[in-house]
């Protein structure tokens, strides 16, 4: 349950205390990914306080949300449709859900 909130708290501190700055061409792919790669760790965190979190489980997941949202969001670009939209809108929904059920079980103890 531990390793998605030392992951969140680590990135946060990278990215804050980080050089690096990224072109405002890669925005909207940068968005959606941190939204994917937000969803996972609540997902994650979420899990853990049900009890059935797994490690393989949150990994491949943490990846493979964050490569599809960030794939939509530059085929949408060559196509010349804003499906980074769908992306946001899917990630968005699933970290208020996971985010609600957090404070529920937060709640109850």
């Amino acid at each position: 349950m531990w390793l998605p909130l030392v992951g969140f708290i680590l990135g946060i501190v990278i990215g804050i205390y980080s050089p690096i700055s990224m072109p405002t061409v890669y925005a909207q792919y940068m968005s959606v990914a941190v939204l994917a790669a937000l969803d996972s760790v609540f997902g994650g965190i979420r899990a853990g306080m049900e009890e059935h979190f797994d490690t393989k489980v949150f990994i491949t997941g943490f990846f493979s949300n964050t490569l599809l949202a960030a794939g939509l969001a530059y085929l949408g670009e060559r196509l010349g449709v804003e499906l980074y939209t769908a992306a946001v809108f899917a990630f968005g929904v699933r970290l208020f859900q996971n985010l609600a059920i957090i404070r529920r079980h937060l709640l109850r103890k």
